[in-house]
C-alpha cells in the first residue's frame, strides 16, 4: 500500500498580508478573520484526512499557532489514522518552485502519493482528499479545479516537473496551462469537483465564510 502524504501550504497569518485581494473592499481586519477561519477549517479537514500531514509556512514554522507538530521522521499513529502535523517552510523563487519543492522532499521521503491543498476553499472536505488519494490509483495526477481558473488540490504519485514550471500563477490560465502541460507529456489525469476558492468580496458572499 501507497504511503500517502498530505501538503498543506499556507500563509502565516499577518493582518494586511494575506487575503489582499478581499481586503480591498473589506479591509484588513475582515479579511484577515476571514483567513484565521478558513485556515482553521482546512486544518479541522486535514486531521480527518487518513493520510500523513505536513504543514508548509510561507514565511516561519509557527510553533505557537495551536496546531500539533511532531519531530521530521517520526510520524505518530493512533488507531490507525495519523493525528499529528509535521511542520516545514517553503522554499522557492515562486509557488512553482515551492510546490515543486515540497513534492520533491516528499518522494524523496518514500511517499507513493501526495496531495497539495492550499488554505481557502471552504468547499473542501477529507472526502475529497480521500477521493484525491483513491483517484491517484488508476491516474498519474489528480486536480481539483476551482471557479476562478486555478485548482485547490493537486495529487501526483511522481514528479512532472513540466506543471510547475512556466505556469501563470496566480492567474485564470493556471488550471488550462497545467492540462496543457499533462496532455504534452501524455498524462492521465483525473478531476474532481470545481469548487470556489475565496479571493474577493464576491467569493466571500458566495460562501458561507460571510
Amino acid at each position: 500500500m501507497d504511503k500517502k502524504l498530505l501538503l498543506i501550504f499556507v500563509k502565516n497569518p499577518e493582518k494586511g498580508k494575506v487575503k489582499t485581494r478581499l481586503a480591498k473592499t473589506v479591509g484588513n481586519d475582515k479579511a484577515y478573520n476571514t483567513y484565521l477561519r478558513l485556515l482553521d477549517y482546512t486544518m479541522k479537514v486535514a486531521a480527518m484526512t487518513e493520510a500523513q500531514k505536513q504543514i508548509w509556512y510561507s514565511s516561519f514554522i509557527d510553533h505557537e499557532d495551536g496546531f500539533e507538530s511532531q519531530p521530521t521522521g517520526r510520524p505518530k499513529h493512533s488507531g490507525g489514522s495519523v493525528t499529528k502535523f509535521e511542520k516545514k517552510l517553503q522554499r522557492g523563487e515562486n509557488l512553482g518552485a515551492r510546490m515543486q519543492n515540497a513534492f520533491q522532499d516528499g518522494f524523496k521521503g518514500e511517499y507513493g502519493k501526495i496531495v497539495i491543498i492550499g488554505s481557502d476553499c471552504p468547499g473542501i472536505t477529507s472526502e475529497i482528499i480521500e477521493e484525491a488519494f483513491t483517484e491517484l490509483d488508476g491516474k498519474d495526477v489528480v486536480i481539483g479545479p476551482s471557479e476562478d481558473g486555478g485548482y485547490y488540490l493537486l495529487g501526483l504519485k511522481k514528479m512532472i516537473p513540466g506543471i510547475f514550471e512556466d505556469i501563470s500563477w496566480s492567474t485564470e490560465d493556471v488550471f488550462s496551462e497545467t492540462v496543457k502541460v499533462l496532455k504534452n507529456e501524455k498524462m492521465d489525469y483525473g478531476l474532481l469537483p470545481t469548487l470556489n476558492d475565496i479571493d474577493t468580496e464576491e467569493d466571500l458572499r458566495k460562501s458561507d465564510f460571510e
